[in-house]
């Protein structure tokens, strides 16, 4: 909860379990927060959307760093409690625990700012293509924990003009399109740049080649230290930003299937959650982006644009 004692009123009030980024730039503090949905009466009853809302806030402060960091020890301390109530004890609860050397332990695995900003890693695709015809792909969201947040390829329309071209795969991800940057822009806008495409008999495409599977690798040397992010249904659906997960390659919005070689696909939540809470050591994972995990394993239609 942030006050303004001057004006007295509430200018922030979250829940912490809805709270899916923190950052301290310079004298800003970020936070963005998934916003409370107000169910919708639908045919069978009120229904909550599945989409969920997010709110960014942006505070100006000298204590900006300190600020973020309280709020890292509160998630700290929320995660110390859960292992409590799961019966997993430790005789250092309480006591202030030294999470930056075990931070500074933990490289950044995958580092995709360097990775985007290589220009050899980058290839210039031309798809040509007849006039009023689709490109033929369904793009998603890279995940909110990625160092560069871009559209990837979920899926190519088979005998579609991307797919003829034989120079696109799934998991690559989109740079610019006809010399448009999409680095950072919303979904439906990227969208609508590739749909803007349609009349053109010739679509150029800036990419970088991406597996659809990423790697995740945590190093955590003991229980008492959180990983940073949590879990509902096998998604990650909150990231603690500058921690160990974070570093290690994990992203909001992303189904992880494999847990130190395990799959987890087919796993209950309760099992997912005890996984990640009892882990140590090296902790590698793989996963994707929700929505092409539920195209390639037929729960969702594609719809190409």
């Amino acid at each position: 909860m942030v006050l303004n004692t001057e004006l007295k009123e509430i200018m922030m009030d979250h829940a912490l379990r809805t709270i899916s980024y923190i950052a301290d730039i310079g004298d800003l503090v970020v936070l963005m927060a998934r916003r409370r949905t107000p169910p919708v009466e639908g045919e069978d009853g009120p229904r909550i959307s599945k989409t969920p809302r997010m709110v960014c806030h942006i505070f100006e402060s000298e204590e900006a760093q300190f600020i973020a960091q309280s709020i890292g020890q509160a998630f700290q301390v929320a995660y110390m409690e859960f292992l409590k109530a799961n019966g997993i004890e430790d005789q250092t609860f309480g006591r202030e625990i030294d999470y930056q050397e075990v931070l500074n332990s933990q490289e950044i695995f995958g580092d995709e700012l360097a990775m985007f900003s290589r220009k050899d890693l980058q290839k210039e695709v031309i798809v040509p293509k007849g006039r009023n015809e689709i490109l033929g792909v369904v793009i998603v969201e890279s995940g909110w924990g990625s160092m560069l947040p871009t559209v990837v390829i979920a899926n190519l329309m088979p005998g579609g003009a991307a797919a003829r071209c034989g120079q696109l795969n799934i998991g690559d991800q989109i740079i610019a399109i006809n010399g448009i940057s999409l680095v950072g822009l919303p979904l439906t806008t990227c969208q609508t740049y590739i749909k803007n495409s349609k009349s053109a008999t010739v679509v150029k495409m800036t990419m970088v080649p991406c597996p659809p599977v990423v790697e995740v690798k945590i190093k955590r040397p003991d229980t008492k230290y959180q990983l940073g992010f949590s879990v509902q249904n096998g998604v990650i659906c909150s990231l603690l930003r500058g921690g160990i997960a974070e570093r290690g390659g994990v992203r909001v919005g992303h189904r992880i299937i494999e847990i130190n070689g395990t799959s987890v696909v087919a796993v209950p939540h309760e099992r997912i959650v005890s996984l990640l809470a009892t882990s140590v050591g090296e902790i590698q994972m793989k996963t994707m982006p929700t929505s092409m995990f539920r195209l390639l394993t037929g729960q969702e239609t594609p719809l190409y644009i």
